[in-house]
């Protein structure tokens, strides 16, 4: 069963229609919204400060979402899928955003909306990441626009993937409910 934790007498709050696997972790300050998903090896740690997750957003094996203590929360928007053993940590990542396999997204890093963090890439503390762009490399740099074409063929197609396969859990999440009415 998921580790789900109060920290400081805060404990992670989720919305409707949500997955976390049996072994994932969530603690402390965390506010979840509708529709997410928190995969295998997943850690979202609220614990020294919060983070805020929208709608339709998908964790996935392995990834890490933390905050600096007193200093950086996290907040993350609308469909916005974050790749296995992605590190995000202390910024602020807006609505439908992909960010890529292995890639690290540090500190007080804004990521604007329709942006794609490239798999591997690492984002600078205190980077901006340009609406409607591809950031890649390491340190990441703007290589390109999004196309249409990459928002529904992949930000979109991932985020609502990721939802179709929450789904395929629906006897776990039932057995195991992980909402907080």
């Amino acid at each position: 069963m998921a580790w789900i934790l109060t920290v400081n007498d805060k404990h992670p709050q989720m919305g409707e229609n949500c997955f976390v696997a049996p072994n994932a972790t969530i603690v402390g300050d965390v506010q979840m919204g509708n529709e997410c998903s928190v995969w295998f090896n997943a850690v979202i740690r609220g614990d020294v400060n919060n983070i805020v997750i929208g709608n339709k957003v998908n964790i996935q094996d392995g990834a890490v979402i933390h905050c600096t203590y007193q200093k950086n929360a996290t907040i993350i928007g609308n469909n916005v899928s974050i790749g296995h053993n992605a590190l995000v940590h202390g910024c602020t990542i807006h609505d439908n955003v992909l960010i890529g396999m292995g890639s690290i997204v540090m500190d007080r890093c804004i990521v604007h909306s329709n942006a794609i963090i490239a798999a591997g890439a690492v984002v600078l503390e205190g980077t901006v990441v340009e609406a409607g762009s591809i950031y890649a490399g390491v340190p990441a740099k703007k290589v390109k626009a999004v196309s249409e074409a990459l928002i529904e063929g992949e930000i979109n197609r991932i985020a609502n993937n990721y939802v179709t396969y929450a789904s395929w859990f629906e006897a776990y999440n039932h057995q195991n409910d992980t909402s907080n009415d």
